[in-house]
């Protein structure tokens, strides 16, 4: 019953409303996570042991690891604030919580790296550095890609690349496709590839369609590697970068309008999101409908947001928020933000004194004149 039901939904509702339909329960279902109060907590703690900041989280505990990953980023070691030091901080509290409050940020947890197609695989590439497109034009030949249907190679890669690479990568922390849904989305609404190297499968891709708004996306799921490949930081390297590559290839030659390279952590210095960049990805929200509430500190905006740069959604449009920290002159301020030029954007706001960072903005606005639709950029009075 459940698969003829699916069938005619699939016959009577178009694909851009089957994924806003999607959009709609995965919000519902959020929201009634959230309802849960009986599992919220309030918890204080800084993120380093020096750092003026004091950050109050009111959520899910078990979402507590989410809000230091985009306050803190990865690697990041909690300090508990002890209850006398209260007062103190109050100015410089940053509150981070899983309802909206007045003032907050709305912080996805994700976002995705959306490359644009309709165009030459020779112009999408000539953006890509010269050791980038070096390193494919030499080792491409030696790939091949094919997908695969059979049940035992379904498992093998769900067992041998997918789960073992995820684990290596995230640790405890990895979320794991269930084995029935990988199962699923190979056989039926997606696509599973094999990569091999002289015959010797050494990654696989995992993958499916998404329409919205009438325009189709071939999108990233998983990739997935063989310990040989991921224990070795060069070899990674080199097959992650030509496993995306194929994969971009293969939508532009089946007619996508975009290429989805896959979910990344939404702070603007996440190294996953810098790598997906320099191979054109766009960001995009791209229905991920996750998010926290952050409210930035009375004082000090201007210095959080220079150590701790966000994304934030407006309705369902993306914005920058950067900090112009008085004494950084603007070669610190261009370092810092150099990797921070983004596709996708609808405005960037910049935090500090009226007169701070004004070369540094005109740099910055010759930089996104070669985006398609570059974002308007705000000042924001901070101290």
């Amino acid at each position: 019953m459940k698969q003829h039901l699916a069938a005619v939904a699939r016959k009577f509702i178009s694909p851009s409303m089957r994924y806003e339909l999607r959009n709609v329960s995965n919000v519902i279902r959020d929201m009634l996570g959230r309802a849960c109060f009986w599992r919220w907590e309030v918890a204080r703690f800084r993120l380093q042991q020096e750092s003026p900041y004091e950050i109050l989280y009111i959520g899910r505990k078990q979402q507590r690891e989410m809000a230091k990953l985009l306050i803190g980023g990865k690697g990041q070691q909690q300090t508990q604030v002890p209850e006398s030091s209260a007062a103190a901080t109050t100015a410089n509290r940053v509150v981070v919580s899983e309802l909206p409050t007045l003032g907050a940020l709305s912080v996805p947890h994700y976002l995705s790296a959306v490359v644009p197609l309709g165009r030459s695989l020779d112009d999408i590439t000539a953006r890509y550095d010269s050791e980038l497109r070096r390193s494919i034009r030499k080792n491409r030949p030696l790939y091949e890609m094919r997908q695969t249907l059979a049940d035992d190679d379904i498992a093998m890669a769900d067992r041998d690349l997918l789960r073992p690479y995820a684990t290596a990568r995230q640790g405890i922390h990895a979320a794991q496709f269930p084995t029935e849904e990988v199962f699923r989305l190979a056989k039926g609404v997606g696509r599973l590839d094999l990569i091999t190297v002289n015959g010797e499968v050494v990654a696989c891709h995992l993958g499916c369609e998404i329409t919205r708004a009438g325009k189709r996306y071939w999108s990233t799921l998983r990739f997935g590697y063989c310990e040989a490949v991921f224990s070795d930081a060069k070899k990674l390297r080199e097959v992650n970068s030509i496993t995306t590559f194929m994969a971009l290839e293969w939508a532009l030659a089946n007619g996508f309008d975009y290429y989805d390279i896959g979910l990344c952590l939404a702070r603007p210095d996440d190294g996953l999101l810098k790598w997906k960049r320099r191979r054109g990805g766009d960001v995009d929200s791209l229905g991920n409908h996750a998010y926290m509430f952050i409210r930035l500190p009375r004082t000090g905006v201007a210095q959080f947001l220079w150590d701790t740069p966000l994304f934030a959604v407006e309705g369902n449009k993306l914005t920058l928020h950067l900090g112009l920290p008085d004494g950084s002159s603007d070669e610190e301020l261009a370092s810092r933000y150099h990797e921070m030029v983004f596709g996708g954007l609808h405005k960037i706001y910049l935090y500090g004194a009226r007169s701070s960072g004004e070369q540094f903005l005109e740099n910055l606005r010759e930089r996104y004149a070669s985006v398609k639709s570059p974002p308007t950029m705000e000042r924001v009075l901070s101290s």
